[in-house]
């Protein structure tokens, strides 16, 4: 049977944070980085793309110099809607720029033991087990890898890690942990056993890729040619910056702007020079230094506002967006955590970002909690249904309804309070028992996150994958660890 998926449409109240001019500019200024400092791209395959289509290109020092419209004739190949394919299709996303998605993030290297609540490194089997959480949870619509399998070796790592997600659900999966071309080919081999060929998995692409840039002005060489295999292949692929402001971008946030825009434009722009039309997706978590420890805050004003700033960015380049929306700097479910992912959740979704990332992180996505992934299930639920804003019709302004209860009546029994009284929002964790009953448990929505993750561990069997393709999938990881 078929997962729901809750995903915000349609939305009836919007934020504008940047005017057009506001774009403009910053667009312009991103073009005079690129072609006046450059950006490095540590990969001689990149580095050949660039120099084929007449960048400047430094050998020594791997930094590409574009001129502008190089730039913007290479973003305009990219497509601006396309679908996000899943095991069931039923649970296809289409990123038309009209749906909220959100999903869960990686990769944390710790994780709050579900059983003994102790705090330890993660395995493959954490993986597996967020996995079939997450295909229970309707709040959840696709899967990128969370945590680490640390108990498995790096360079097969993020193959077992995709393989694990696979065998527990049938949602899309998505990950940023494959760093280089032999890992790539193999997932992209492994895509295509799911997708049943590697034709069908260009019309249905059961798995993206996103990576990250290195600031400031810099990409990753392992990711780059990572990112070329799974864009030849026709996989969805995507770059985020994470600039600080004070650290890796400049400490104005306008200035962070244009050095993540930079790296993230530029790398898409490579990626549509070597493959014309490849699907590609503009991704970013920015954020601001914390000026006491230097650390990533992970949460903050400046985080909100990059939230819906880089949205509209991305609207300007015609490509979907994939935010940092959740992963909050606190270190367990907490007051802070509530702060940082239902502003940052707001923020995003009221600018429509299609993809929201973060869901179960803390600490600034290093350890995984099953409470905090249940919890920011309830923040984007409160989120959704805001979306939805206030009808105004006649059934909805109820006249007839008011005038047949009169002064001094009730709404209880009439037929147009059932009708509709299933529509008002009921939580699963907020605590709204009376004070008495509160005082005499003493529990509250951190017990009873914890309880419903172990009953869907218990309870909960996705749909299986075929044995065969199962066999398909360990026999490409061996053949690479070989």
């Amino acid at each position: 049977m078929s997962r729901k998926i809750k995903s915000i449409s349609d939305p009836r109240i919007s934020l504008n944070i940047l005017s057009p001019e506001d774009v403009q500019r910053i667009h312009t200024a991103t073009l005079d980085i690129i072609e006046s400092v450059g950006v490095r791209f540590p990969s001689h395959k990149a580095l050949d793309i660039w120099e084929a289509h007449g960048a400047t290109v430094d050998r020594d020092t791997m930094v590409v110099k574009a001129p502008g419209h190089l730039i913007e004739e290479a973003l305009k190949k990219a497509p601006p809607v396309y679908t996000l394919a899943a095991r069931d299709p039923a649970q296809d996303l289409p990123l038309d720029g009209n749906h909220v998605y959100v999903g869960t993030d990686g990769c944390g290297v710790q994780i709050i033991d579900l059983e003994t609540g102790e705090l330890r490194r993660s395995r493959l089997q954490d993986v597996a087990d967020i996995a079939r959480v997450s295909d229970d949870v309707e709040e959840i619509a696709f899967i990128w890898t969370p945590v680490s399998a640390q108990d498995y070796p790096p360079h097969t790592r993020s193959l077992y890690e995709i393989l694990a997600i696979w065998e527990n659900t049938t949602k899309h999966v998505q990950t940023e942990s494959i760093y280089s071309e032999e890992e790539a080919r193999a997932a992209v081999e492994m895509a295509a056993v799911i997708a049943g060929g590697k034709e069908e998995l260009r019309k249905r692409p059961v798995l993206s890729i996103m990576q990250c840039t290195t600031p400031p002005l810099g990409q990753d060489g392992g990711s780059l040619e990572a990112a070329l295999v799974a864009a030849e292949a026709g996989l969805p692929v995507g770059f985020m910056t994470m600039t600080s402001c004070a650290s890796t971008a400049p400490a104005t946030l306008a200035g962070n702007l244009v050095v993540g825009n930079a790296e993230v434009i530029s790398a898409l722009a490579m990626i549509e020079l070597a493959y014309p039309g490849a699907p590609v997706f503009y991704a970013a978590a920015q954020t601001a230094m914390d000026l006491r420890t230097g650390g990533y805050t992970g949460g903050g004003p400046e985080d909100f506002l990059f939230g819906g700033a880089t949205n509209v960015l991305a609207d300007f380049y015609n490509v979907p967006l994939s935010m940092g929306s959740f992963a909050t700097g606190a270190k367990e479910p907490n007051w802070q955590a509530g702060v940082d992912n239902s502003l940052s959740t707001l923020m995003a979704c009221i600018s429509m970002s299609d993809m929201l990332l973060g869901v179960g992180l803390l600490h600034g996505s290093r350890i995984w909690s099953y409470e905090q992934m249940l919890l920011d299930c309830e923040i984007y639920d409160i989120v959704y249904h805001m979306m939805k804003g206030i009808v105004v019709d006649d059934e909805t302004l109820a006249l007839d309804v008011i005038r047949a209860v009169g002064p001094g009546g009730n709404f209880l029994a009439q037929k147009h309070t059932k009708k509709h009284m299933r529509e008002l929002w009921v939580p699963q964790f907020m605590d709204r028992r009376p004070y008495t009953e509160w005082q005499e448990k003493r529990d509250g929505p951190r017990d009873w996150a914890r309880e419903k993750a172990r009953q869907i561990l218990a309870t909960h069997e996705p749909e299986p994958l075929d044995p065969k393709v199962s066999a398909e999938l360990k026999r490409i990881i061996a053949s690479l660890e070989k």
